[in-house]
């Protein structure tokens, strides 16, 4: 037995695999990355065109990034979060100067689910009212709140909290409401303002919304969704939440998804990129009146972990802003996005398998449909955990050398936001050799 064969097996008996079937867990044993490369253990060279869980936005082997985790590892690697810290009181600043103006105070946590935890918690203090609307295609978390506030299959297991309505989204290519944009009204919006008025104002702590869904197909709003929807959050009093823990830290070619709109949320979560996924890392941002709220004698901001604010975290955090802003990697992103889209498009004129692509900057959803005409998907919902056409198409990309996330009826590419014209068009050319398996199966 190879070593890799060899590991491999001690991973599947003794560490549980994640979304998945366990006996059907068969995982590659990746040894290195650098660029936007990583290596398995046989040596075998992927190009990473998902960023891996759409995190990996600096790419692997970020040298200033490692050079910081070190310094501070011969620092201090941890103290309660009872203590202040030179790189938390950095990293807080510092996310006071990147975000939208109006949000200026963080809690510092270990990742995407605890950001939106902390949105939830903090929400419910500040407003006295215990319920959130978010939507159908939303994912937020596998932790107890944040499973709630998700909408996708995930959730079909979890016990989470309770006080959660849902929305349609705003997916003009499969409208839930039968309508065509823009004679629509956004009536995906409107909705949003009718569910609020049925529930009762004095009720809605906030809507919790992805500017862009992540995981469950790369959904755009139309221009009006996002203005409309802070309007409607305004009028009824209630927050407005954004989760930037996928489309934050430039991977829709601006810092933050919700700067295409210039819309503020009240809260923003964050993660992922915050760091490059070099460590888990997660923050909540807040408002003025929130920040302040909190700093009135009695209010008691009644939250916390034991790796808040955690050192090491907080270095890479800084040292990863520091590399998006000197290397102009946003900007990089905001360009090679635009390559990436003429490319996918030509993809789309040349197989009949794609029913449609959509995104921004460097985060695209590529959805698959066995028929143009009635739009016919090759998976549904309920079949997110089972094989499917997508899931075979992957595989066929992974044996050519490339790495390519699939979620239920789509792809998502996204690679790290360093990556070249070169690269794009490696990856372009494996996705146009397997997309040849979904076209076999098309009307």
């Amino acid at each position: 037995m190879s070593r890799h064969s060899e590991i491999r097996e001690m991973e599947k008996k003794y560490v549980y695999g994640t979304w998945r079937y366990e006996n059907t867990w068969n995982p590659v044993i990746m040894e290195s990355g650098e660029g936007c490369y990583v290596t398995d253990m046989d040596g075998k060279r992927y190009l990473d065109f998902s960023s891996q869980l759409m995190c990996s936005n600096l790419g692997h082997k970020n040298q200033a990034v490692i050079d910081a985790i070190t310094e501070q590892a011969n620092k201090l690697c941890y103290v309660a979060p009872g203590f202040g810290t030179v790189p938390a009181a950095m990293l807080g600043k510092k996310l006071e100067e990147i975000t939208q103006e109006g949000l200026v105070k963080s809690f510092l946590t270990n990742g995407g689910s605890e950001a939106n935890e902390a949105a939830i918690k903090i929400a419910r203090m500040y407003t006295g009212k215990g319920k959130f609307i978010s939507r159908y295609r939303s994912y937020h978390g596998a932790t107890s709140g944040a499973i709630a506030l998700t909408g996708d299959p995930r959730t079909q297991h979890a016990v989470g909290m309770g006080g959660v309505v849902r929305a349609p989204d705003c997916y003009c290519y499969r409208c839930p409401f039968g309508k065509e944009y823009p004679g629509c009204g956004i009536t995906c919006v409107e909705i949003i303002d009718e569910i609020i008025r049925m529930e009762g104002p004095n009720s809605v702590a906030g809507v919790v919304i992805e500017p862009i869904v992540g995981s469950n197909g790369i959904l755009v709003p139309v221009d009006e969704y996002v203005p409309r929807l802070r309007e409607i959050c305004d009028d009824h009093e209630i927050l407005l939440i954004a989760d930037e823990v996928m489309s934050g830290f430039g991977r829709t070619g601006k810092m933050f998804c919700m700067e295409h709109w210039d819309v503020t949320p009240d809260i923003m979560s964050m993660a992922k990129g915050i760091t490059g996924a070099f460590l888990p890392v997660g923050a909540t941002i807040t408002s003025h009146a929130i920040a302040d709220h909190f700093d009135q004698p009695g209010n008691l901001f009644s939250h916390g972990q034991t790796y808040a604010m955690h050192p090491m975290g907080c270095a890479a955090a800084i040292a990863s802003i520091k590399e998006y802003e000197d290397k102009k990697i946003v900007e990089n992103a905001a360009k090679m996005g635009r390559y990436m889209e003429k490319r996918l498009k030509e993809l789309m004129e040349s197989h009949k398998s794609i029913g449609e692509v959509r995104g921004k900057g460097l985060f695209w959803g590529v959805e698959l449909v066995k028929d143009r005409e009635t739009k016919e998907p090759f998976a549904t919902r309920k079949e997110k955990f089972l094989p499917t056409i997508q899931k075979k198409m992957s595989a066929a990309a992974m044996e050519k050398g490339v790495y390519l996330v699939n979620i239920i009826n789509h792809f998502i590419v996204a690679p790290p936001l360093i990556v070249t014209e070169k690269e794009i068009d490696e990856g372009i050319a494996v996705l146009d050799e397997v997309l040849a398996i979904a076209d076999r199966e098309t009307v």
